[in-house]
């Protein structure tokens, strides 16, 4: 097998990512997107062809940010995947976005979380044993104020949800938690280097069943919930 080319994509939050791996070298573009992922999304995508002087045959994978994350983001990007992977015949791996934040770390135990809005975050918490990611609380939905229990303790906590919602997390997680970085975000450069190493065991799969991790079923409040809250 190849040393793999990976083209990624990333739009489950604010920002919208591209990169490609190859050579074990990155070209990568990202910017804050705000609600404008569709528009960037596939010029950034031809830039990064255009600058590595690929075409979408010359890959092996594509991937993108599976969720949890913004709806309409992760749909746009599994979408775009989907699409670009039917037209070039390749294969897609997707990858869990809080898991993307755990890899941006060089701690060997993340919390990751993600803002939710809605007084809610996606959570999940990742260990490193054997030089590999293991999953220690499988992505989740939570309200800050009963999040999961973690074991033992140094727990490195990164990513949105920290941010919204820190003192929370820091109270209930005041043993176990160690330093915390509030503003990363999932970025393709990382769901990169987690995809080629899913496409090297042989674990990408048809276009037609790679699918976004939701979590969330519902995505906003009725307006009787919006005025019994207030």
């Amino acid at each position: 097998m190849s040393s793999g080319k990976i083209l990624a994509l990333d739009c489950s939050t604010d920002y919208c990512s591209v990169a490609l791996l190859a050579a074990g070298a990155y070209i990568e573009r990202a910017e804050r997107a705000g609600q404008r992922h569709s528009e960037l999304l596939l010029p950034m995508v031809d830039a990064i062809l255009a600058e590595s002087s690929f075409a979408l045959r010359d890959l092996d994978a594509i991937a993108f940010g599976a969720g949890p994350g913004a709806f309409t983001g992760l749909r746009i990007a599994c979408g775009v995947a989907q699409g670009l992977a039917f037209g070039a015949s390749r294969p897609v791996v997707a990858v869990p976005t809080l898991l993307a934040l755990a890899q941006a770390t060089d701690a060997p135990r993340v919390l990751a979380a993600l803002d939710a809005r809605m007084g809610e975050i996606y959570l999940a918490a990742y260990e490193t044993i054997d030089g590999r990611w293991q999953t220690i609380i499988a992505p989740c939905l939570c309200n800050p104020d009963a999040v999961p229990p973690l074991p033992g303790g140094n727990w490195f906590g990164v990513g949105s949800g920290f941010a919204a919602h820190g003192e929370k997390l820091r109270q209930h997680y005041a043993r176990e938690l160690g330093a915390v970085d509030a503003q990363a975000f999932p970025h393709a450069r990382h769901i990169a280097a987690l995809a080629h190493a899913e496409w090297q065991a042989g674990r990408a799969v048809c276009a037609s069943d790679a699918l976004p991790l939701y979590i969330r079923d519902k995505v906003a409040f009725t307006e009787s919930e919006r005025r019994a809250a207030s």
